[in-house]
């Protein structure tokens, strides 16, 4: 029995990272792990309840409320790294461009798209809990990488990889955002209901905004050429892949003239 509990002992130190850099390593391991579950759960069994899969909670926060707190460490986590001295590599320029791509996405989410919301169901707390935990773990483990385990050479922001990579984060993020404005006001003020987004990429798909984001971080992947940066790259996908499926089937469901070319979120696709 002792020679048991001394081998189950010994596994689980070996299974525990040696470093810091390890443990980042560790981390996106686990996302790329948690990207399959989520993603057969996200398709098969239930989308996450917030929007207009919004199910009445005890507990809940107004949209713009939760939206600001929950993605609030995706800015702060990298920007405190930086800010307290935990950011050896921080004076090349490649880890300088790459984190600044990271840290204005998650400005941009963080206090822009909140205070622009208008209305939106509330968000119920457990919702909002899973969302602030999940921000955390990726402002670390992305802020952390960059800040100090990522070596680049000096000519990297020259490479192929890199530039193809920064290209599509900004067609990405371009995307991203004038999806956002579409659907900000496909309604006048006091208007309630939905209606068919139009214009940019909904002209080819029903999740515009949701393609918009899976490009912008595919790109940064390829940009930063990194485990971590890949494995939220896949994670994202497996996420909100599956959301505008849904989306796409609602609006079939929902409207009779819903345009039958559209695809869900993979433009001639998916």
């Amino acid at each position: 029995m002792s020679e048991m509990l001394e081998t189950v002992t010994s596994f689980l130190y070996n299974m525990l990272p040696s470093n810091e850099e390890a443990l980042v390593g560790r981390l996106a391991y686990v996302m790329l792990g948690l990207s399959v579950p989520v993603f057969f759960i996200t398709v098969f069994v239930k989308v996450a309840e917030y929007g207009r899969y919004t199910v009445k909670s005890s507990w809940e926060l107004t949209a713009r409320t939760a939206w600001l707190f929950q993605e609030l460490p995706s800015f702060a986590v990298p920007v405190i790294l930086v800010l307290s001295g935990r950011a050896g590599r921080m004076t090349q320029l490649p880890n300088q461009v790459l984190m600044a791509m990271f840290v204005a996405h998650y400005f941009q989410r963080t206090f822009i798209f909140s205070l622009l919301i208008r209305g939106g169901k509330k968000t119920p707390f457990h919702i909002f809990r899973d969302a602030f935990v999940f921000c955390t773990y990726k402002g670390y483990m992305q802020g952390r990488y960059l800040a100090e385990f990522a070596h680049y050479p000096d000519t990297w922001l020259a490479d192929t990889r890199c530039i193809v990579g920064i290209g599509m984060f900004l067609v990405g993020m371009a995307i991203n955002l004038h999806a956002d404005h579409v659907l900000r006001n496909l309604r006048k003020p006091g208007e309630t209901g939905y209606k068919i987004p139009q214009g940019g990429m909904f002209t080819y798909v029903s999740g515009a905004n949701f393609f918009g984001e899976i490009v912008e971080w595919t790109g940064f992947a390829i940009a930063c050429w990194s485990l971590p940066a890949a494995a939220f790259a896949v994670f994202t996908a497996s996420n909100i892949g599956p959301r505008a499926y849904r989306h796409h089937k609602w609006y079939l469901q929902k409207f009779d003239n819903y345009p039958k070319s559209r695809k869900a979120v993979i433009p001639f696709l998916i």
